[in-house]
């Protein structure tokens, strides 16, 4: 759960995201690609978390 005193959204928000099974995942990439890779999103109107998830599964298919 949040630190602190967070909203009743907030802990709603968690509890959901929770027990719908989402992972946050982490990781650095260099500046141009990432703002690249943003502008390419926004320019095709997906959000980039949607373009991510595609790309792996799309990886886990091909690789199986």
């Amino acid at each position: 759960m949040p630190k602190g005193e967070p909203s009743r959204a907030t802990v709603a928000t968690e509890k959901y995201q929770k027990k719908a099974g989402y992972k946050v995942k982490g990781f650095k990439l260099k500046g141009d690609v990432a703002e690249r890779f943003a502008e390419v999103c926004n320019k095709i109107g997906k959000s980039q978390a949607t373009v991510i998830c595609d790309l792996m599964e799309k990886f886990i298919n091909e690789n199986q």
